[in-house]
């Protein structure tokens, strides 16, 4: 009759809870993740921010140009001088700029 060792008793098979290297292996992924997740994801977004508020800029001042070329079209056409074109639209960007300058230098009201 074969003799059995009774004094070490049978070790259950390993669970996932149990293996170091398994654990090991998540916590590394999940530190990459966040890692990622706090410098890549957000360098995208900056980035993207950065190049679609240039791409704005660009098309706004293409915009303002060409309107202001027609305007100054239009009003030669109106008034038939370039000069008065220039005068008309001088005048308005001076009252334009006197009002904001006066709200510049409002004071607040005091309560």
């Amino acid at each position: 009759m074969a003799q059995v060792d009774t004094t070490t008793p049978a070790r259950p098979p390993a669970r996932r809870d149990d293996d170091w290297a398994i654990q090991t292996a998540d916590t590394i992924d999940r530190i990459v993740e966040t890692v990622r997740s706090n410098t890549s994801d957000r360098l995208v977004s900056i980035t993207r921010g950065v190049v679609f508020g240039l791409l704005a800029l660009i098309l706004a001042t293409t915009a303002l140009v060409v309107v202001s070329i027609v305007v100054v079209r239009i009003l030669v056409i109106l008034l038939g001088s370039a000069w008065a074109a220039y005068l008309v639209l001088g005048g308005l960007f001076t009252l334009f700029g006197l009002l904001l300058w006066r709200q510049a230098w409002k004071r607040p009201e005091s309560h």
